[in-house]
């Protein structure tokens, strides 16, 4: 590494507490169980929070992803974690994929038990899913997708004010992860890339006749994608 010039990304010390359960909400049912796998897009959400820190104070990041594809297809930045923070990115999911009795899995935060959010999944037809409290792996997707963000870009990155953070996470999620970031799981595709050649596959199947299928993919652990490049365009 020292011949190539390459040095190991120091993960950050410390942390700040992102899931604060509400003892007077009933959290949902876990309808994982750990199984993290889809059979088509849309069945299965996985959605969590985190933060950024910045010269200027934190910004929060919320995300929705989809189990199938590994894709980002909600998202909110804000300066807390609040209730509207998460439905801002659930609405976001909802908005670009109108899906069909998705299962949206999160942790037990307050955020996801409040009754607004919960509103908000009835009307859509969400299927609820919460993990246990304290326990990465019940919603170790998600988790994943907040490790390649540490080490792609906040990790590498000091931000100046809160503006430099949210267009440098605009820019890794939109410009970087969803079109072009490769995953094993995938078979070293980007998400956006294998979702359009899953299309085009469904429709030379209806085109000649022939049945559809989904694809699935599965991850009983946390998934183990491939190395980050040694230089992150977004960065």
């Amino acid at each position: 590494m020292r011949r190539a010039q390459i040095r190991g990304v120091s993960r950050r010390r410390g942390f700040i507490v992102t899931t604060r359960r509400d003892a007077r909400s009933a959290p949902a049912p876990d309808l994982v169980q750990r199984r993290f796998s889809a059979g088509g897009p849309d069945q299965l959400w996985v959605a969590d929070m985190t933060y950024v820190p910045t010269w200027a104070g934190f910004v929060f990041l919320a995300v929705v992803l989809d189990v199938w594809s590994r894709r980002v297809v909600g998202w909110a930045i804000g300066e807390r974690m609040t209730g509207e923070l998460v439905l801002a990115a659930l609405n976001m999911a909802l908005q670009q994929r109108k899906p069909e009795a998705v299962v949206h899995h999160s942790d037990q935060g307050s955020q996801y038990t409040a009754i607004e959010f919960g509103k908000r999944c009835r009307e859509m037809g969400v299927r609820p899913s919460m993990g246990s409290v304290g326990d990465a792996y019940d919603n170790a997707m998600a988790e994943s997708f907040f490790a390649s963000l540490e080490c792609e870009l906040i990790d590498r990155r000091n931000f100046k004010s809160k503006t430099e953070a949210r267009l440098a996470l605009f820019t890794y999620i939109e410009g970087w992860y969803n079109p072009r970031r490769r995953h094993s799981a995938l078979g070293y595709r980007s998400p956006a890339d294998f979702e359009s050649r899953h299309g085009r596959l469904e429709t030379a199947r209806v085109q000649h006749g022939l049945p559809t299928a989904g694809v699935s993919v599965a991850c009983a652990t946390p998934p183990v994608d491939n190395p980050a490049p040694t230089t992150i365009e977004p960065a």
